[in-house]
């Protein structure tokens, strides 16, 4: 979602940042996601949280044949192109800054055998969202965007907008400050959340939340 200058770094840790480029292999695809520390900061390079969901859709425990998928911050497009590649009809958003680095990664990366769809579009949380179909996502992705505190209520503002009540949201994420807490039981306000699943060596947490049903005045 930021875009943040370029600082050098040499921890061993972030060295993989830093490279022009990431591969993989998700649903039978070998992918190769171009990044670009430099010039995009953290919206051009692949975290590890990205990888997380992406290995928590293939286990097959979200339907994604067919349904309307929409995901908040791509940044390289790595979750949205998986999840067309596994069926789902992908509209994958950042900010406007990064849109042509994201377009190129999903057109070098989205095969003509995908059962999928892909469309890029330009959303600023909390701006323009009569653009987008309110409450008109099946599954609404993303994968460490919790982690700037002036968003907070932005991205919760666009996530009731996008959901209806049957609407699922997974977010996949580091807890790594007290602001990661808070964000939570800010979205607890307006959704039911619970952690579905934890990938240890990583320490990510993936997150299933939908909205709270409408309360009854007495």
């Amino acid at each position: 979602m930021a875009l943040v200058p370029y600082v050098e770094n040499s921890l061993p840790v972030l060295s993989k940042l830093h490279n022009s480029s990431a591969q993989f292999r998700f649903a039978n695809h070998d992918l190769r996601l171009a990044q670009d520390w430099k010039q995009l900061g953290v919206a051009a390079v692949v975290w590890d949280a990205a990888v997380v969901m992406c290995i928590y859709l293939e286990m097959g425990k979200v339907e994604l044949k067919g349904k309307r998928v929409i995901e908040l911050g791509a940044g390289t497009g790595l979750v949205g192109i998986v999840a067309a590649l596994l069926g789902a009809n992908v509209t994958i958003t950042d900010r406007e800054p990064a849109l042509d680095f994201l377009s190129a990664n999903v057109k070098a990366n989205q095969p003509p055998d995908s059962q999928g769809s892909v469309v890029v579009s330009e959303l600023t949380w909390g701006e323009g969202l009569e653009r987008y179909p309110a409450g008109g996502f099946d599954l609404v992705l993303g994968a460490d965007i919790v982690y700037l505190e002036d968003t907070f209520v932005q991205l919760v503002q666009t996530l009731d907008h996008l959901c209806s009540d049957t609407t699922v949201v997974l977010l996949a994420c580091k807890i790594r400050y007290k602001r990661d807490t808070d964000f939570l039981s800010m979205l607890k306000q307006r959704f039911i959340v619970e952690e579905i699943y934890y990938e240890k060596q990583r320490d990510i947490h993936v997150y299933k939340s939908w909205k709270l049903p409408p309360r009854e005045d007495f």
